[in-house]
């Protein structure tokens, strides 16, 4: 994976609540350089693993930094909760393919 990283769950609250994954800020600005001309609206695609987890999203710009998408499906599949720091493991999605092998079905 291009970028290995600790990060935290946070909650961001809305109509309804949304779980991210922080990405600090020196990892962010590495990403952020590396996904130039990748972006769109501000989003950067990624294939993403957590654990025995591998999934698509893109990440979204928020006070310098990224935060990272954590679905239900794959929040469940870790035990993954709020507050929790965990090693996450990330490439950008340049084809705009989904991983070939899925280690989990969330489906």
């Amino acid at each position: 994976m291009e970028f290995q990283f600790l990060a935290t769950v946070i909650e961001w609250r809305g109509p309804a609540p949304f779980f991210y994954a922080d990405i600090p800020v020196d990892q962010s600005d590495d990403v952020k350089d590396a996904a130039k001309g990748l972006e769109y609206w501000g989003q950067v695609p990624v294939v993403v693993r957590i654990g025995d987890t591998e999934f698509t999203t893109a990440l979204f710009p928020k006070d310098g930094r990224y935060l990272l998408p954590l679905r239900t499906d794959v929040r469940r599949a870790e035990g993954i909760e709020l507050g929790m720091t965990f090693q996450v493991g990330m490439d950008l999605n340049r084809d705009g393919q989904r991983p070939a092998v899925q280690r989990r079905n969330l489906g």
